[in-house]
């Protein structure tokens, strides 16, 4: 294949995938390969956004201007990449305010890096879900510039940021984003919530369910199979904030009184 028709086929690719294109005849060799992108990227036509990871420039385009979709670019920074987290509930057009970071689950250890005043930051895949097919189900696919990018589905982004609000945003991003849902596979979100294994989490749901129930059409055998493994005893809701709030017994969760307090289906 010729570099610049692979080049129109994938705005974005990593070394080794056009490295595998161009070897395909077999009469090029690794340092031909790595010349010819060296060669791209000086006449700009290809980005080196960073180790092994390049995009195309649109031809017209300027280098120094030209934007990379952020998605496309978090998808591929590695081969396993799912965007997650409030990035998933932005690419799926959910998230009530825009963030300048792209989150993305991967099993490889990795840096966080920034590019075009995006900032990128990888995520390792739950120590329960790393050795399971596709980093633990409830993955999609988008489409982004004509190539797939995977992302987290609603279900499991929902039980996702209530697990780790930490790449979630503030407790209020989070409610009112998940809001923007209309409608879940229940049976998932509560096997997935149990596939993480963690009693907190199962508890975080069961009381976002509870307070959506009507919404989500939740019935009771859903909430009586979390409650079953919630918290045996008092935990706060917020890990890393361990002040005030009120106790629900049902839940055993100490839970912030700005999730309690609703006025209209918002947070007060």
């Amino acid at each position: 294949m010729k570099p610049a028709t692979f080049f129109a086929r994938q705005p974005v690719f990593r070394f080794e995938e056009f490295r595998a294109a161009h070897l395909a005849t077999g009469e090029r060799s690794p340092q031909t390969t790595a010349s010819v992108l060296k060669q791209h990227v000086a006449a700009g036509n290809l980005l080196n956004v960073r180790r092994g990871l390049y995009a195309r420039v649109p031809e017209g385009a300027d280098p120094a201007t030209f934007q990379v979709d952020p998605y496309l670019l978090g998808s591929r920074l590695s081969a396993d990449a799912a965007i997650a987290y409030h990035s998933a509930l932005q690419l799926l057009g959910k998230a009530h305010s825009l963030s300048g970071r792209i989150t993305y689950l991967t099993r490889r250890r990795a840096k966080p890096f920034e590019f075009q005043g995006t900032r990128f930051v990888p995520v390792l895949v739950p120590a329960p879900l790393r050795e399971l097919p596709d980093l633990g189900g409830g993955l999609r696919e988008e489409s982004r510039g004509g190539l797939p990018v995977r992302v987290t589905g609603y279900e499991r982004t929902l039980v996702d940021v209530l697990d780790a609000p930490e790449y979630g945003g503030a407790w209020e991003e989070i409610w009112r984003s998940l809001e923007g849902i209309e409608f879940v596979d229940l049976d998932f979100v509560i096997d997935y919530a149990f596939r993480l294994g963690s009693a907190l989490t199962i508890g975080r749901v069961g009381f976002y369910l509870e307070q959506h129930r009507d919404a989500l059409l939740v019935e009771d055998r859903h909430l009586d199979a979390l409650r079953a493994r919630a918290p045996t005893q008092p935990r706060y809701f917020e890990r890393r904030h361990r002040k005030g709030g009120k106790l629900l017994a049902r839940w055993n969760l100490i839970v912030p009184e700005m999730l309690i307090t609703r006025s209209s289906g918002e947070v007060a």
